[in-house]
């Protein structure tokens, strides 16, 4: 990669390694320093043992008609009505392809919202797909911070890209001097999604290297007031920021997001990409959310989730439940001593949660709850009740 980043002290020496044989290359790429030693293990396809099947898995499966979810992280069953009135109104126009001039003028509105030029905005059919085109960057090795959404790392590993998985220990705090130094590619999530911990923008822009590029996964940043350490406004020539509108404005089956970048690399991300990615209605959404009435809403949507997830720590803290905190995103990392079995109980109840043991750096004791309002979280703690917790 020949993307140029800041300069930053520091030599990459703490990752955790993936379970299995390791190979003598894999051998050769270890690190130690800084305590007990510890190692680097940079696993290709083939070199250890990783079970794909938990990279693979996502909330929704867990979640079946009629059930209570506190599984899923999208805040609604659907958009609002203003913005399915929008919606509505287009869809007169799906005989037509979608032009040139539609996308270019979504593009301009999500760069009129960020402070970017329209060049420095890829629109993407959700951020499932931008995770998708990074193999297109060719990295040596890619760096992947954990815990933390396991998609990146399967689309890195599917592609058969060099992979060093960095856990973060138990507060989960961003170091960069634990991310390998031949690492060119370096994937991470702020606020991370399953801890809620959102990593200061300081730390992040640490990261950056000569040759390194570092992508920030912001889905969840404009669930956080005022997104304080978000990146989406730097225009810089190594950071690609990604960002998802499934969330806050419930469009996960409408798949919506973008890339915000430089030019050079985003043209490299949509390199083979297949002509008319995004359909009329996708860019009518991304359109619709980037106005400033919108961002607006947004920024009101998320005092509200603030204000539900300082309630819902305080009554899961009365029934003995550890929650981790600080917690910044629309969800909470829990621990319980039985997990899988309060999950299945819970289940039969009608209340869906996500196991947390498919995150890298997670074990069988921790589980995902969305953050929810009040109404929703007395039929939790009722529940919890029931099952005897």
């Amino acid at each position: 990669m020949s993307v140029v980043g800041g300069e930053s002290p520091g030599r990459g020496r703490d990752v955790e390694p993936a379970s299995g044989d390791v190979s003598e290359s894999v051998l050769a790429a270890r690190r130690t320093g800084g305590g007990a030693a510890r190692t680097c293990d940079v696993a290709n396809e083939g070199s250890i043992e990783v079970d794909r099947v938990k990279l693979r898995h996502h909330g929704d499966v867990d979640v079946r008609p009629g059930m209570l979810d506190f599984a899923v992280n999208v805040q609604g069953s659907g958009p609002p009505e203003w913005l399915r009135e929008r919606l509505a109104a287009r869809l007169g126009a799906l005989g037509s392809y979608p032009g040139e001039a539609e996308e270019f003028a979504a593009r301009s509105v999500v760069a009129a919202r960020h402070g970017r030029a329209p060049e420095e905005v890829l629109l993407l059919a959700g951020a499932a797909e931008g995770f998708a085109m990074l193999p297109r960057l060719s990295p040596g090795l890619a760096a992947v911070i954990h815990p933390s959404f396991t998609e990146p790392e399967l689309a890195l590993r599917e592609a058969g890209t060099p992979l060093a998985r960095v856990v973060l220990p138990d507060p989960y705090v961003l170091d960069p001097a634990l991310v390998p130094e031949a690492a060119d590619l370096v994937v991470l999530g702020n606020p991370t999604n399953p801890t809620s911990v959102l990593h200061p923008a300081e730390t992040i822009l640490a990261l950056r290297r000569p040759d390194r590029v570092v992508v920030v996964d912001e889905a969840f940043a404009d669930a956080v007031p005022d997104e304080p350490e978000s990146l989406a406004a730097q225009s810089l020539p190594d950071v690609l920021v990604l960002r998802s509108l499934t969330k806050t404005w419930a469009l996960a089956g409408l798949r919506c997001g973008y890339f915000l970048g430089p030019a050079p690399l985003l043209e490299r991300l949509r390199h083979g990409r297949a002509h008319w990615p995004l359909g009329a209605l996708q860019l009518e959404a991304i359109a619709a959310t980037g106005d400033p009435a919108a961002v607006a809403e947004s920024r009101s949507r998320a005092v509200r989730i603030a204000a539900d997830r300082a309630a819902m720590i305080s009554r899961l803290r009365e029934l003995g439940i550890a929650v981790h905190e600080p917690a910044h995103g629309p969800f909470l990392l829990i621990r319980v001593p039985d997990a899988e079995l309060l999950r299945k109980r819970l289940a039969e109840l009608g209340v869906a949660v996500r196991r947390g043991d498919t995150f890298p750096g997670l074990d069988p004791g921790h589980l995902r709850l969305a953050v929810r309002a009040p109404a929703e979280v007395d039929r939790l703690i009722a529940a919890l009740h029931e099952v005897g917790l």
